[in-house]
């Protein structure tokens, strides 16, 4: 699972700042602040935030571009930099000193925008602002935001907006308790040598057993992923994915339940009858009701192939435990991978060969410089948090366009997902985007080469997707209007479609090369692993629905005697063929729940988005500049200017559907009809 945690954090931006300002050009982690300058720095944008603002409530006479939103956005920039800044460090830095301290921060910071997006007079000075002759996107921008004021409930009597800015404040404590239990509990699985047969020897290697003759897993995504998928040893596997889906439990149990009730609560004062009304109420899907019809759509849309992928796993496992009645969940990415091997001749082992991480991470970049015609090169005396951390710029006609840094592999303490943390928007007045990829991929220690999965690989290739939307949404006048400003459920999409280069042969074989031999990756085998690839989708599908299902009925009906465990079950059973695991709490775990909230449907909208712009590429020639130069300059270059919708349109010169998507799904790979004949066994 991918997602965009810090993204949400621009729901609240700031204003177009003057290119000698040097916050616009900053390095995030500039002075290489310990926790207590990190705390000062906070402190002082604070300050410096309530008395511009105090300033700008003081004006008398016409309210003016000039003298209200330029103020305003100023005030909220700082506070932007500072949150993001605490966000990051909250995440990802080594010093648990430091990340105590970053969290602090974004709680302060949160505060601080939550008390002036229920601000009536703030929201009576914007509203008042003279638009007379101003442009199409600051009028765009001042429309959204005073929306943005009213969902946040400003126009309800004062006692009322002082109970939900209470209300927000404890919400953001727990979020920031869930994320932290969650990315502190780390757990460990104790395996034989016996039962790491199956396992890549490099996998093996990575992991010598201790003096007691014990091999020592861990929960993070390097150990988990390979197990699950290679290890001959039922027993291990199923003891990795109870741990797996039991981090953070039973503490994000009780903080889970807070978070819900809480939620509730400000709906409630908002005057909605949920929190899912409240959440996709600024979406592309519009309503609570609306996205639970859109899930039930894709439900029904994968029943088929779900269950022919499902009959496929049962009919192979039944080979060698005859009788068999059904497929664990610990077992499904292992006969998953036994099906590929078998019916599609594709070994995802055989296939990490051709995936080092150095050569990996150059050629992904050298990708994205060729098809969006920009350069890529490390940037010079810019500190880092983390010795393994590498800053980078990107150039475009020769000109820095935008900073980030990759932040790639895992150690204790560090986000345990994949992400993009955004630090700064780009603005047309010289703010310079800048922001986070982290991933956790083998790699980063001397001596191992970080053969990935093409997974991993597929991850770091959306995660850039994410990165060059950033750095390349610099044109517009206000900060606002960066790219994830853009509808929430929309910003997937750019990142899922730049996925679809992974399948293309000459892509691949352009870096993917055998670590040993140096042997280009046969188109044969892009081929091949194309096909395995497809298949299961359609319980990958099922599996995003269960997680979207989880999250809306989580949200969209109050949680008073809302038991979790036995919705997970309820929502388990009726979506997947698989039996549930009643030993495990998977929602501890789900940190979507902090960010998307109810909207985890996000994703698979966002895909059938993607599959519609992919539609727009001539598929036999995708490393040429011109369509996808076209499509960075009408989808990515806008930002967050223009409904999302829109941006679609003007690429596609048509409305969006979901013609592409079905076509995806329900085409099969050339052997599944041989594979899933058992159906009716």
């Amino acid at each position: 699972m991918r997602y965009l945690r810090a993204a949400l954090l621009l729901a609240l931006t700031a204003a177009p700042a003057a290119a000698q300002d040097p916050d616009a050009t900053r390095p995030l982690w500039a002075g290489r602040p310990d926790a207590a300058a990190l705390t000062r720095d906070t402190d002082a944008r604070l300050s410096a935030a309530r008395a511009r603002v105090d300033s700008l409530l003081a004006r008398k006479g016409r309210r003016t571009i000039a003298n209200t939103l330029v103020p305003y956005e100023r005030v909220l920039r700082g506070l932007e930099l500072a949150s993001n800044r605490g966000n990051a460090a909250s995440e990802l830095h080594p010093d648990s000193a430091v990340r105590s301290a970053g969290e602090r921060a974004e709680q302060k910071v949160q505060e601080l925008r939550t008390e002036l997006g229920l601000s009536r007079p703030l929201y009576d000075a914007i509203a008042a602002v003279d638009l007379a002759g101003a442009d199409a996107e600051t009028r765009y921008w001042v429309a959204k935001r005073l929306k943005q004021f009213r969902l946040s409930g400003v126009d309800r009597p004062e006692e009322v907006r002082t109970a939900i800015a209470a209300l927000r404040d404890t919400a953001d404590a727990l979020e920031q308790t869930f994320s932290r239990n969650l990315r502190d509990d780390v757990d460990t699985v104790y395996a034989t040598k016996a039962e790491l047969e199956g396992l890549p020897t490099d996998y093996v290697a990575r992991h010598p057993a201790g003096l007691d003759g014990r091999i020592a897993l861990t929960t993070t995504y390097p150990d988990v992923n390979p197990l699950l998928s290679f290890a001959r040893s039922d027993d291990v596997r199923r003891r990795m994915l109870v741990a797996f889906n039991n981090r953070a439990w039973p503490a994000n149990g009780p903080v889970l339940d807070s978070i819900l009730r809480v939620r509730q609560r400000i709906a409630g004062l908002l005057g909605r009858a949920n929190w899912a009304e409240v959440a996709t109420a600024d979406k592309m899907i519009e309503t609570a009701t609306n996205a639970s019809a859109f899930i039930d759509r894709v439900v029904a849309a994968s029943a088929r192939s779900a269950a022919d992928d499902y009959a496929a796993l049962l009919e192979r496992k039944r080979r060698d435990t005859p009788g068999a009645t059904a497929v664990e969940p610990w077992e499904q990415s292992y006969w998953a991978q036994v099906v590929r091997k078998e019916t599609y001749d594709f070994d995802a082992e055989a296939v990490r060969a051709y995936f080092p991480y150095d050569s990996v991470k150059r050629g992904i970049l050298n990708l994205a410089a060729t098809i969006f015609d920009v350069r890529f090169r490390p940037a010079r005396g810019v500190p880092v948090w983390h010795p393994s951390v590498e800053a980078w710029e990107m150039l475009d006609h020769g000109k820095v366009a935008g900073r980030f840094y990759l932040d790639m592999h895992p150690r204790p303490g560090k986000f345990s997902h994949a992400a993009v943390f955004p630090f700064r928007v780009g603005t047309r007045d010289g703010d310079m985007p800048e922001g986070v990829l982290v991933a956790n991929v083998p790699g980063g220690q001397a001596g191992d080469p970080g053969l990935m999965e093409y997974g991993d690989v597929r991850t770091f290739l959306h995660e850039l997707g994410h990165l060059v939307h950033l750095l390349s949404a610099r044109h517009a006048r206000w900060v606002g209007l960066g790219p994830f400003g853009l509808e929430f459920d929309f910003v997937e999409a750019p990142s899922q479609m730049l996925e679809e280069w992974l399948w293309d042969p000459k892509t691949l074989a352009s870096f993917a090369r055998h670590y040993q031999t140096g042997e280009p990756i046969p188109a044969d085998l892009v081929r091949r692993m194309k096909e395995g690839n497809d298949f299961g989708k359609g319980l990958n599908v099922r599996r995003q629905m269960t997680y979207a299902r989880i999250s809306l009925a989580l949200h969209d009906h109050p949680p008073a005697g809302l038991d979790p465990d036995s919705l997970v079950r309820a929502v388990e059973s009726e979506y997947l063929p698989f039996p549930p695991m009643t030993s495990t709490h998977i929602q501890a775990s789900f940190g979507h729940l902090t960010g998307y909230t109810s909207n985890y449907y996000t994703y698979m909208w966002s895909l059938v988005i993607a599959k519609d712009l992919f539609s727009g590429f001539d598929k036999g020639r995708l490393l040429r500049r011109g369509v996808a130069r076209r499509y960075r300059n009408t989808v990515l270059a806008p930002g967050g200017s223009a409904p999302a919708a829109k941006l679609i349109e003007n690429f596609l010169g048509r409305p969006f559907n979901f013609a592409a998507w079905q076509a995806w799904l329900d085409e099969r790979p050339p052997a599944a009809a041989s594979a899933a004949a058992p159906a009716g066994n």
